[in-house]
């Protein structure tokens, strides 16, 4: 079984249609990568609404991953989840191609 481009978790998912409801826009999560951040490159978030047609799209539960063809190649294979912990709760990117990371977890290299 081939392994997805992309992948939304349910958690991150249900965070997502949450805060897309409260904000009357499509259950829609754009993944981009840009230079810059403490290790060379970084994560940036932000609902869409609506995707483009050369974007990479992960379903879960109604709730639309996508992320540009540019950005793909460098988050192929992650997870997107969203966890919640005694610092806070944000979005996380697991990322098996990040050679390595930063304590904010925003940022990665390869």
């Amino acid at each position: 079984m081939e392994q997805p481009a992309i992948t939304l978790s349910p958690s991150a998912a249900a965070r997502v249609g949450a805060i897309a409801a409260k904000q009357g826009k499509p259950a829609i999560l754009r993944l981009s990568v840009e230079g810059g951040g403490c290790s060379g490159f970084q994560y940036k978030f932000g609902l869409a609404d609506a995707q483009q047609d050369d974007d990479c799209v992960a379903e879960t539960d109604g709730v639309r991953l996508v992320v540009d063809t540019v950005s793909l190649d460098l988050v192929q294979g992650c997870v997107v989840d969203y966890v919640e912990s005694l610092g806070g709760a944000a979005f996380k990117v697991e990322n098996p191609m990040a050679a390595a990371g930063c304590g904010c977890g925003s940022s990665f290299s390869i």
